[in-house]
């Protein structure tokens, strides 16, 4: 089985952070070097994500055997694990199945619940830039706006775009997570009873308050934060608050 990769920061009890769909390690960057004066800060690209591994398989059971995997390759034993939206629902996953022992979850702004399908225009347009290459950044910008009218949301989508040899490619598998988008929005396996923090944006409705009780259900060491001027994308758009919640979670003073 090939390896995810991943970028190590610090030293300590291993801290594991996993991104969300289209994302990629590189996005929580800045939160893992504030964490890294604390823990081992393990940022993970998932598979057909960043620089890790590209397959036709994509799953949370496929991308669960592939973070004990990596658990095991790095011996990494009572681990935290932070995860953000697909990654959040992998986190669920994997603290169910207990294959490596999680010490406590972090949930960033997704429930255990199915989604109904909105990436779809997010996928069009990388579907655009990965059929026909641009030759600058611009010319992609340009192109995507087309698709994503948020400014926002294109840069966040256009981290994905690296120079290669022959002008640009995308790091994102396009092709096999167009194909393949049903399965991020089922409700993952999930029931863990270890401690366990749900942190939602107010400006959000990925987690609602018909949500809590099916929360409690099913993660009863769970408490529910609201991150305040804050959507989909805590960390970035209120990162002072975000990273207040977590360190009081994790017990940083």
């Amino acid at each position: 089985m090939s390896l995810l990769h991943s970028q190590i920061l610090g030293t300590g009890k291993p801290l594991l952070i996993l991104h969300g769909f289209l994302g990629m390690s590189d996005n929580w960057r800045t939160m893992g070097k504030l964490w890294a004066a604390h823990f081992e800060v393990h940022l993970i690209d998932l598979r057909n994500h960043g620089r890790s591994f590209h397959s036709n398989a994509f799953s949370y059971t496929h991308m669960a055997e592939d973070l004990t995997a990596y658990c095991q390759h790095h011996q990494l034993v009572n681990a935290i694990i932070l995860g953000h939206s697909m990654g959040g629902k992998l986190a669920m996953h994997f603290a169910t199945n207990q294959t490596v022992k999680v010490e406590r979850l972090i949930i960033v702004d997704i429930a255990p619940k199915d989604y109904p399908t909105h990436h779809d225009h997010f996928l069009e347009g990388l579907m655009d830039l990965h059929t026909h290459t641009p030759e600058s950044r611009g010319e992609a910008n340009q192109r995507l706006s087309r698709f994503v009218s948020d400014e926002g949301t294109r840069l966040f989508l256009l981290k994905n775009l690296y120079r290669t040899g022959d002008g640009f490619a995308l790091r994102v598998n396009v092709p096999v997570l167009k194909s393949k988008i049903g399965e991020v929005m089922i409700s993952s396996i999930a029931n863990y009873d270890g401690p366990t923090l749900f942190l939602a944006g107010a400006h959000s409705n990925y987690i609602l308050p018909d949500d809590h009780a099916h929360i409690a259900q099913f993660f009863p060491q769970s408490c529910i934060k609201t991150i305040p001027k804050a959507g989909h994308w805590l960390h970035i758009e209120n990162p002072v608050a975000f990273a207040a919640e977590v360190d009081d979670f994790l017990g940083i003073r």
